[in-house]
């Protein structure tokens, strides 16, 4: 899956350095470049557009009014946006119109790879409810994507064995692999992004896949020759699991 996207921001250097971005991302398609937020309304109410990034201080329409226009539109969840500006203070009020992300210029190709790949999980998260709406006994998908490095990685999910918090990245540990992969997003976001009914939150630093589960003592799990300790938040939550394992 690519995502079509534009960019859109009146200063040339940034619209130059944003458009780079997207088309050396192997998801991405860059299908238009706008130094006028007017013009950008006027190509995304003729095209198919997925993602927009745009700056948000532009003469004639800024780029939050051009959010709160699409805000307004029955299909604003088709077209979503990313701000790129110099000004912090304006995150809140990007927030309030329901950006998927926003970067503080000047931002590295890491921090623009990081936000590119939130709206690709987004768009391939809502692909796969409209899949399931349509066909509501279709499998779901084995996979996930993950930034790793400077590319998207399909991993299969009955290869992983665990996910450990690690600074600002996690650890994806896998069956096939002796070293495991290194992402730079949050463990919260791997919670969201693996299935519940495969995969359980059991401390705030570990994630383990519950068909993987070797042993259980007390409140340490085995898995994969890992010793992992359920702390007391989550206890619970396993404890029913595990009532419902044993029956």
């Amino acid at each position: 899956m690519k995502l079509k996207c534009i960019a859109v921001d009146d200063e040339p250097l940034a619209l130059d350095l944003v458009c780079k971005y997207i088309e050396q991302t192997s998801f991405l398609e860059l299908v238009g470049k706008f130094s006028s937020a007017i013009e950008a309304l006027g190509f995304i109410n003729q095209n198919e557009v997925q993602l927009i990034f745009m700056d948000i201080q532009m003469p004639d329409l800024s780029g939050m009014e051009l959010a709160r226009v699409l805000d307004g539109k029955k299909d604003s969840d088709k077209t979503r946006i990313i701000f790129a500006t110099a000004y912090h203070q304006f995150a809140i009020e990007g927030y309030k119109v329901d950006a998927l992300d926003y970067l503080l210029k000047p931002y590295s190709y890491e921090d623009f790879l990081n936000a590119a790949t939130k709206a690709y999980n987004y768009f391939d998260r809502q692909q796969r409810t409209l899949l399931e709406a349509k066909n509501p006994e279709e499998k779901e998908p084995d996979y996930i994507f993950l930034k790793v490095e400077y590319q998207l990685v399909k991993i299969i999910l009955s290869d992983i064995s665990h996910v450990e918090a690690y600074k600002d990245y996690v650890k994806v540990h896998l069956l096939s692999k002796s070293s495991p992969l290194l992402s730079l997003t949050s463990l919260k976001n791997m919670e969201e992004l693996l299935p519940t009914n495969k995969f359980m939150r059991v401390h705030r630093s570990y994630i383990v896949a519950l068909d993987h589960i070797d042993s259980v003592s007390k409140n340490v799990i085995n898995v994969n020759g890992n010793q992992i300790t359920v702390s007391d938040n989550y206890k619970d939550a396993f404890l029913e699991f595990m009532s419902r394992w044993m029956n």
